[in-house]
């Protein structure tokens, strides 16, 4: 049986999962998370230019929470009271070797949760990414932004200071939220609720994108919610009365060249 197989039979009965469960299903769902901790599989991939959701994976992801107990980690300062598989991040017992092989550079105060892969030249400043996130190569999480669980983020994005990409674990068949390739989301900015945001897009600074916020093209007219089309340069503003989002032009040579990546920072 694959382990897809075995984790769908496993969510049939999800009321008798415990941590008393057979030896196969917890071993599937360790493994799990060590393949996701990996990238060699992710929650949300996309296929003939759809995005879909691995659904097994969440599910995985959340049967964990019946399998594992509540225990404690003590800190200099304080003491934390979690699920035993998440107190410890990603990264607890690493030395250089461990962090040369990964290739990200992590900056003290950040946490990072199992079950999330970084890919190489990232840069995480003191941020929180969840478990099930996948963040692709040369994107860098600026100072206290957030990855919310099973978010995906693209390569060679920058998530600035004080912004958040909500997470979406639940229900099973919904997609996550999802940045992709060469996205620059603006400081103190929400991406929430499975919205997509496409290739090359520039969100100024305080943008807030939930599926039910519109998104108003201001050259066309035309109104749609849950997808920026990509090369898309939005601000935050209004229509009728209420908050709504922008597109005000296509990224352009000179757009770019206030947001493009420093290469020396990941080096």
């Amino acid at each position: 049986m694959t382990i897809e197989k075995i984790i769908n039979e496993a969510w049939d009965n999800k009321e008798k999962i415990n941590t008393q469960s057979s030896k196969e299903i917890l071993d599937c769902i360790n493994e799990t998370f060590d393949l996701l901790d990996k990238g060699k599989i992710r929650v949300a991939e996309k296929k003939s230019d759809k995005w879909i959701a691995n659904q097994w994976i969440k599910k995985a992801i959340m049967l964990s929470f019946r399998t594992n107990p509540m225990d404690t980690l003590s800190g200099p300062y304080s003491s934390w009271y979690d699920k035993s598989h998440l107190l410890k991040g990603k990264t607890a017992g690493w030395g250089k070797e461990e962090h040369e092989k990964a290739g990200f550079r992590f900056v003290p105060n950040g946490q990072v949760r199992k079950g999330s892969f970084i890919g190489k030249g990232v840069v995480l400043m003191p941020c929180y990414v969840n478990s099930g996130v996948y963040i692709d190569e040369g994107t860098m999480m600026d100072t206290f932004s957030r990855a919310g669980s099973c978010c995906q983020i693209g390569k060679n994005c920058h998530i600035s200071a004080g912004s958040g990409i909500g997470g979406v674990l639940e229900p099973a068949q919904a997609l996550p939220t999802i940045i992709e390739d060469d996205v620059f989301v603006g400081a103190m900015s929400e991406v929430v609720e499975g919205v997509i945001v496409g290739k090359g897009s520039v969100l100024s600074m305080g943008c807030y994108i939930g599926q039910s916020t519109k998104i108003v093209n201001r050259s066309t007219g035309e109104i749609t919610k849950g997808f920026v089309p990509p090369y898309s340069v939005i601000v935050p503003g209004t229509h009728k009365d209420l908050y709504a989002v922008h597109i005000i032009k296509t990224v352009d040579d000179k757009t770019r060249s206030k947001t493009s990546i420093n290469e020396l920072l990941r080096d």
